[in-house]
Order: structure tokens, then C-alpha cells, then sequence
């Protein structure tokens, strides 16, 4: 399958964006790794989602922007984002900001996340 990274990014936080947990699904490989500051390294598509839906289900009204999506390689891109959203639980605001590398498959899907948050949250 040939495929522009940053455009498999884009189609992919968009799925992000609408909570379409069947979409976000369909992105992973099934060996995926997720590495982010927030939850740690996750290995496996199964344990991926699980983290997904619960972090929607703490922020469900998160709003993400791209300020940046970029190809790195045939088969990798980084996008630059900040994300809002509140606390369901708390009512306590989130702001973050970061990047994440983004490695794909030859078949287009996620095998690895690199999340880089630029402060703590």
C-alpha cells in the first residue's frame, strides 16, 4: 500500500477527534507500542484502546488541534498538537501541547506512537 504519512496521520487524529473507537481501532497494528510521558509504554492494540477509552472517559469533551503534520520517511510522520479538555470527574481544566512520531506499516497501520508532551500534566 503506498500512502503519505502525513495524511495517514491527519485521517487518523481525526478518528481521534470524533471518538470513532472502531476507526482509532482499525489504525493500530496489532503489535502496536504507545510511549507517552502520561501512561507509560503500552504494547498490543488491545491495551492501547483500553487506555483510549479511558482517558475519553475522563476528558470527553477534548478538542485537538494540529499545528503541524509532517512526513519524516515513507513510512513515518510527527505532528505538533494542543489539546483542551475538562476533567469529567474534577471539572478541572487540561491543557496540553506536544508531538508525537507516528511509525507505520507497509499496510498503513500504526505500529508505534512516540508522544512528547512539552510540560506535565
Amino acid at each position: 500500500m503506498i500512502f503519505n504519512p502525513a495524511e495517514r496521520i491527519d485521517l487518523f487524529h481525526d478518528a481521534i477527534n470524533r471518538l470513532d473507537y472502531a476507526a482509532i481501532e482499525n489504525f493500530f497494528a496489532e503489535d502496536a507500542t504507545y510511549v507517552s510521558n502520561g501512561v507509560g509504554s503500552l504494547a498490543g492494540r488491545a491495551a492501547i484502546m483500553e487506555a483510549f477509552r479511558g482517558y475519553f472517559d475522563t476528558y470527553p469533551d477534548q478538542t485537538a488541534f494540529n499545528s503541524l503534520v509532517e512526513t519524516l520517511t515513507p513510512l513515518s510522520g510527527r505532528a505538533v498538537w494542543s489539546v483542551r479538555a475538562t476533567n469529567s470527574k474534577t471539572g478541572k481544566p487540561l491543557i496540553r501541547e506536544g508531538e508525537e512520531t507516528i511509525t507505520f506499516n507497509e499496510d498503513g497501520r500504526v505500529v508505534r506512537v512516540d508522544v512528547t508532551d512539552y510540560q506535565d500534566f
